[in-house]
């Protein structure tokens, strides 16, 4: 019976093995199987997916032994039981249409070798331009030299993944939608998070390429930031070492403006961030649970089902558009024309493309929502995500004030795939802790500079006295143009930035006006008084610092001071001046055009200097003193003056020194007369 046993456990272990063998050995084969590429196959889009797919990792980066896991595991519940770790921030580059992707810069190797990678939630594996890379094409950095590190090591060989031709090293190869490829071998390095970063260095195995193909060599970028779900990604990696939670963020700016930021680690989300469910086990990619689309209020006449199909919907940042099914494109297509009306339907930049666009709407990106549809997205649980126009337009690269529908017809594929254009100005959080995703709409090319604010766990020191503290309000409207949703309560972001008592000095804030009639201008003494009756202030504590007129948009910087007889405004008056800024709940006349609040600024009490403090006392002692020494330079000089009377009359007979006789000096021109 023992012996029994012991021959089960042992063809267990065997069939065991082969499976793992079986398994990796097919991964390579099978990688474009569990991509985008299935997601688009045969599909005759008008506009193709802007590189790259969505998949688990086939290969294993480190050994997958029962010990391994259990660290793994050990880690991650760590993480919930104490408190929150630190978080890698980092800056995004580039634009969305503009280059097809966002970049943020990583560093790799000791010394730090600096790399713009695309950031990519569909990517598993992180990796860049070899050093012999055969075929690699020019790019914005230097490629990547494993032997000017003193950290590298090589990925040795193991059960555990593929291997090159001479069974010495782990290789990695992803085929993209768009027919473009990368292959090469795995190393492992410390990875540099930029300066931001509260994130020290970490070790972590990336892919240094040997071959790349399509757009992917032709692109600028150097290479890709893999965030999926598996365990090349930099995100399992990161959170298998216990050195961040098990989320991360990503932020895309607006229409024509680009950057934004990116935060590995998990952080306090906003209280009206919108939540849906993601499913890890639905597909190997970030799915949501989208159940109907409103266009301008009005449900699209489609089943639920709709959505769900073949991969469900997907949400992927290296997807420059869109793409719906069939029928769900063809019921959004007819429903956003249906609102267009007023619109002249003209063809697409491209003529290989069947775009659908439209013109006479005009430049200003606030306005479009005018004359665009707004379009919500609701989930399962009921709740909305609202898209304004610059969520699923693009401008007309050839006619001024025309935009084309930023979201196509997926083929004959029953995917919905959400690319970058869908979360332009919104805050994503993937939390993959808890299989959710959150949706928050914010100014994202500044997020970058207030992240401290939005993560109270992370300590902000206190600024020096004479610094303003930059609150980098998401831009909001009143009246018209595109609204976002409030930042959070004043109360807490001013104790992040002063610790303890605080104090508020001087409150600046930077809006803009929109003006019907572009030849009338406000009365800034009118506006004045307006602006300081809705904060609830005085008129004497506004006063306008900067004003810049162009076309129909005034530009104001305006700043409230303390009452003539305080040294700083109180705190109640300072969060209710805040909440009434940033709630845009001052209620100007239609006169002044709708207002949008650019940026807010809180600075703390200038203290005083000693002579300020004292100017009285030094006034009066310098007064003093200048009194003294006139009196006694006068006595001096009434004294000298005495002295030289007395002893200037000497005896007839007293014998003087003799003194030579000088010669008269004439002046020029004087001497004939």
């Amino acid at each position: 019976m023992a012996l029994n046993l012991s021959l089960r456990l042992s063809l267990a272990h065997l069939a065991f093995a082969l499976l793992i063998f079986l398994y990796c050995s097919s991964s390579s084969s099978s990688s474009s199987s569990s991509s985008a590429v299935d997601l688009l196959q045969g599909s005759t889009n008008p506009r193709r997916p802007m590189i790259l797919p969505l998949y688990l990792s086939s290969s294993k980066t480190t050994s997958s032994s029962t010990s391994d896991r259990v660290v793994a595991d050990h880690n991650r519940r760590q993480l919930r039981n104490s408190p929150p770790p630190p978080n890698a921030h980092m800056r995004l580059y580039d634009d969305l249409l503009a280059n097809g992707y966002y970049t943020t810069r990583l560093w790799i190797g000791t010394p730090p070798q600096e790399f713009a990678l695309i950031v990519d939630t569909g990517s598993t594996v992180t990796y860049v331009p070899c050093s012999n890379c055969g075929h690699c094409g020019k790019h914005q950095d230097p490629r990547f030299q494993p032997e000017l590190s003193s950290t590298y090591q090589p990925m040795k060989c193991s059960v555990s993944c593929n291997c090159d031709s001479n069974n010495a090293q782990c290789t990695y190869e992803r085929r993209y939608a768009e027919m473009s490829s990368s292959s090469g071998v795995l190393g492992d390095d410390v990875l540099s998070f930029g300066n931001e970063s509260q994130l020290v260095p970490q070790r972590a195995v990336f892919g240094c390429e040997n071959m790349e193909t399509g757009d992917l060599y032709t692109q600028r970028a150097d290479g890709i930031m893999g965030l999926g779900r598996g365990r090349l990604s930099v995100m399992d990696q990161l959170v298998d070492k216990g050195v961040i939670s098990d989320s991360f963020s990503l932020c895309y700016g607006g229409m024509d403006v680009g950057g934004g930021a990116m935060i590995l680690g998990g952080i306090s989300s906003p209280p009206d961030m919108v939540f849906t469910h993601s499913d890890p086990y639905r597909s190997p990619y970030y799915n949501i649970a989208l159940k109907e689309i409103l266009v301008a209020g009005k449900q699209l006449k489609l089943k639920p089902s709709v959505f769900d199909g073949r991969h469900g919907t997907v949400l992927d940042s290296g997807t420059t558009y869109a793409y719906l099914p069939k029928e769900a494109f063809l019921a959004f297509k007819s429903a956003v024309m249906k609102e267009t009306r007023s619109l002249k339907q003209i063809h697409g930049p491209d003529p290989n493309f069947n775009d659908i666009c439209f013109s006479g709407a005009g430049r200003e990106v606030s306005k479009l929502l005018e004359v665009f549809p707004q379009v919500d997205m609701v989930f399962n649980n009921g709740k909305k995500l609202s898209l304004y126009p610059e969520n699923y337009l693009f401008r007309h690269t050839k006619v001024s004030g025309a935009y084309c529908l930023g979201i196509f017809q997926n083929g004959d594929d029953a995917t919905t795939l959400l690319g970058g254009i869908i979360v332009r100005n919104t805050l994503v959080t993937y939390d993959r802790e808890n299989d959710k995703i959150g949706f928050w709409k914010t100014n994202c090319s500044e997020l970058w500079k207030s992240l401290h604010y939005i993560d109270p766990s992370t300590p902000s020191p206190l600024p020096p006295k004479s610094q303003s503290t930059n609150v980098s309000i998401p831009p909001t409207v009143a009246s018209g143009g595109l609204p976002h949703a409030p930042a959070p309560a004043p109360d807490g972001l001013l104790r992040a930035v002063f610790p303890g008592e605080f104090q508020i000095g001087l409150i600046t804030f930077d809006m803009s006006l929109s003006i019907n009639n572009s030849y009338m201008k406000p009365n800034f003494t009118e506006l004045t008084e307006f602006i300081a009756q809705e904060l609830d202030v005085k008129a004497s504590q506004v006063h306008l610092l900067s004003f810049n007129y162009k076309s129909n948009v005034s530009l104001f910087k305006w700043a409230i001071f303390p009452d003539e007889s305080a040294d700083y405004i109180s705190n109640t008056t300072a969060m209710s001046i805040i909440q009434r800024l940033r709630g845009h709940r001052m209620r100007l006349p239609k006169k002044f055009g709708s207002y949008q609040l650019v940026e807010l600024n809180v600075k703390p009490p200038v203290k005083p200097t000693w002579w300020k403090q004292n100017y009285w006392a030094v006034a009066v002692g310098a007064l003093v003193t200048l009194v003294l020494g006139l009196s006694i330079f006068g006595a001096l000089l009434f004294w000298k003056s005495g002295h030289t009377q007395s002893s200037s009359y000497e005896p007839v007979n007293a014998a003087v020194p003799e003194q030579e006789l000088q010669p008269l000096q004439t002046a020029t021109g004087l001497d004939g007369l």
